[in-house]
This record gives structure tokens, C-alpha cells and sequence, in this order.
């Protein structure tokens, strides 16, 4: 019923011995099983959003961005990866991300605009599904600098769901926002843009670099900081984190270009010491000019 996994795994031999009989190591499950319940977070998120249940809607999309966060780092630690879990993720990811905020955006505010409000979640919701795929085909891309891994292009879908989500958040704060209808639309539409556009952002994929070992406990404290106010202030540590991913956009396309003049100097000054024998080669006698007959070997 279901084409068999193909983990990527270097030692063939161990492969064939675990597929041999038709069986699959639980560890390839495990990745998957966190995506499908990410996948009923988002299509839970979407009853709660139709049912006009707003705070436990945001709280499903919340939990199926953190397990979208942490199902695809678990398949490479427990190197499971595959064909058949990537292309699971990349489905989960348009429900939960594209479909979801838009059907949540729409039944709090964007209804009252009627077929506008429609077409804003509509735009939301395909820009959403080109984000995942542009990333997909990135995945193929071998050519490209080391530095460019730090990087985005563009909004992540999971980020963009949930900074498509601030005017709630706001709501839930006690800002009144029923006579922002139109700028709730605009907004929309704007983060829709930010997915697709080419503006690079943070990738924050942190787990192969190494810090030093005096801000390991700072960081400890941070993370329970931040999941102890996401429990107790949620709106608030939503509404802070929305505001500050999109402060640091600006920042991280200054540290992109940054970046992109530092590579291209060294690729220059590489090509420049290239070129060094030659030139000097140029300033040798030549054949003819000056030497006796014989003299080139």
C-alpha cells in the first residue's frame, strides 16, 4: 500500500540485513509519528479556528511548529531520514502552515470582508505552498558556500504562521482591533510576500556549532525563561517574539550582504593569486627573443 523507506544510510550491508525480511527499525517510525501528530495539531488548530475557539487554535499551531521544528533534527539523530518522512513533512507543513493561519485569520477578522478577506487567506495560503516547495528543490543544491546554510530565503513557513497570527495575540492582550479589519488584509498580505520573496533570514540552525562553555548555563536559563513565559503569558511571549522576528529581518539581510562582500573579496583575492604564475610567466624571454637556439627544452 505504501512504498517501502529507504533510509539514507552509507553502510549498504547493514541495509540490506535490516530490509531484508521486510522490516522496518522503530527508529525510522519515530520521526514520522511526530510529524502525523504534528498533522493533527495543525487539522485540530483549523475545528478550533471554525468553532471560533481562538486561544486553544493557536495553542495546536504553536505545538505543530514545535514538533515540525524538532521531527526532521531527530530523523538525522537517529539517522532515519528518508524519502517517504520528507515528503510527509513537506505535506504536513502546508496543512499546518499554509492551510491552518488561514483558516484561522479568515474566521477571526478576515470574514467580515467577504470575498477580499477570502482571496487575502487564498494568496496566504499559495504563497505558503511555493515557500515549501522553492525549499525543497534548495535541498538538491550542492554548489552553494557553507555560509549560505546560516540563511533562509525568505520567511519560513512555520515563522510565518505564527507572525501572521500577532493580531490575535494583540487582541488577547486587550488591543481592539474589530475597526483594523483592513489592516489585518494588508498585513496578510504582506507576510504572504515576505515568504516568497528572496530576503534572506536567519535559518537558525544551530546544532553543529560549538559556544563556549561559560554560556551553556545562561542558555539553560533563557530556554526555561522563555518556556516558562510561553506557558504563563502566552499572548505576550507570542505577540514579543512575532515583533522581534520581524525587527531582525532588516538585520539579517545587512549580515547576508555582509557576508555575500566577504566571500566575494576572498574569491577575488584567491583568483588574483591564481593568476600570480602567469603574469610573471609574461616576463620570462620568450622562445626567439633574445635566447640562443635549443635553449627550450
Amino acid at each position: 500500500m505504501f512504498p517501502p523507506f529507504d533510509p539514507e544510510r552509507d553502510d549498504r550491508k547493514r541495509r540490506q540485513f535490516v530490509f531484508a525480511r521486510g522490516q522496518v527499525p522503530v527508529r525510522v517510525l519515530i520521526p514520522n509519528i511526530f510529524t502525523l501528530v504534528g498533522l493533527c495539531a495543525g487539522l485540530t488548530a483549523i475545528r478550533m479556528a471554525i468553532e471560533s475557539r481562538w486561544d486553544l487554535a493557536v495553542a495546536a499551531l504553536v505545538f505543530a511548529a514545535f514538533l515540525d521544528g524538532i521531527d526532521g533534527r531527530l530523523a538525522r539523530l537517529l539517522k532515519a531520514s528518508s524519502r517517504f518522512g520528507a515528503e510527509l513533512d513537506s505535506l504536513a507543513d502546508f496543512v499546518n502552515f499554509g492551510v491552518a493561519p488561514a483558516i484561522i485569520m479568515f474566521s477571526w477578522a478576515l470574514e467580515d470582508l467577504h470575498s477580499l478577506g477570502w482571496v487575502a487567506v487564498l494568496v496566504f495560503a499559495v504563497c505558503s505552498a511555493l515557500r515549501l516547495a522553492r525549499f525543497n528543490v534548495s535541498l538538491d543544491r550542492t554548489d552553494l558556500p557553507a555560509w549560505k546554510g546560516n540563511y533562509f530565503v525568505g520567511v519560513p513557513a512555520p515563522a510565518g504562521a505564527l507572525i501572521l497570527l500577532l493580531p490575535i495575540y494583540a487582541q488577547d492582550l486587550g488591543l481592539h482591533l474589530p475597526s483594523l479589519t483592513p489592516l489585518v488584509l494588508f498585513y496578510t498580505l504582506g507576510i504572504a510576500l515576505l515568504m516568497v520573496s528572496n530576503v534572506p533570514t536567519f535559518s537558525g540552525k544551530l546544532i553543529g556549532q560549538k559556544i563556549a562553555r561559560e554560556y551553556v548555563p545562561p542558555i539553560f536559563v533563557l530556554a526555561a525563561l522563555f518556556v516558562a513565559m510561553l506557558l504563563t503569558y502566552p499572548s505576550l511571549t507570542l505577540a514579543v517574539g512575532s515583533l522581534a522576528y520581524l525587527a531582525v529581518i532588516p538585520v539579517s539581510a545587512y549580515r547576508y550582504l555582509a557576508e555575500e562582500r566577504k566571500a566575494a573579496q576572498a574569491a577575488k583575492a584567491q583568483n588574483g593569486k591564481g593568476r600570480a604564475p602567469s603574469d610573471h610567466a609574461k616576463g620570462a624571454p620568450q622562445p626567439g627573443a633574445g635566447t640562443t637556439p635549443g635553449a627550450e627544452p
